[in-house]
């Protein structure tokens, strides 16, 4: 038997998040769908070694500023905290001071903690809004051993270990070698 459920307004969601019992917790608003993101630290591990390559990018190419899991972003009329997030100073010099950041961002990284069916499908939706909004998303699926390259209007590319992610005119010159990110199925 399906339960009704009455989407999840803007304004509900921030109340929502604004309660004092709130105010160390994450969320998101997902498909009009309130949220909490876990906390992983193997995804968190992976996210931390890509900002770091980003910030180390940005250090000598001043073309932007970087974010983690807690700087939240307004994609498409809902609420998300990309793993690692990029903003190019041309469409924002810098980041909101608080709440989720009016502007979506130049790139998502997204990193998958569990190939479960429940968060595939909550990552379809944040794709499709994603995408909607000319965000480049870069999906890193641990436990299959790849990371899929999304852009609008554009095939899916995946680059597994012994290949190069570039982000083209978005971050020129940048390059991520997969095996740096990854880590080796035979360290495991």
């Amino acid at each position: 038997m399906a339960i009704n459920r009455q989407a999840i307004t803007t304004a509900e969601f921030e109340s929502f998040i604004n309660l004092p019992e709130n105010a160390d917790r994450l969320f998101e608003l997902i498909g009009g769908e309130i949220i909490e993101v876990p906390s992983n630290p193997y995804a968190s591990y992976i996210a931390s070694k890509i900002l770091g390559y980003l910030f180390m990018y940005l250090v000598t190419n001043d073309i932007g500023w970087t974010t983690t899991e807690a700087g939240g972003y307004v994609v498409a009329g809902e609420h998300y905290a990309p793993d690692v997030a990029f903003v190019a100073y041309t469409k924002q010099k810098q980041p909101a001071k608080q709440g989720y950041n009016p502007n979506p961002p130049d790139l998502a990284v997204e990193v998958v903690s569990s190939e479960s069916r429940t968060e595939n499908e909550k990552l379809t939706i944040k794709l499709g809004n994603y995408l909607a909004v000319d965000t480049l998303v870069w999906i890193v699926r641990p436990e299959k051993g790849y990371i899929e390259v999304h852009q609008a209007g554009q095939k899916v590319k995946t680059y597994r270990r012994g290949e190069v992610i570039r982000a083209g005119d978005l971050l020129p010159d940048f390059e991520l070698a997969v095996a740096d990110i990854l880590d080796d199925p035979d360290d495991e």
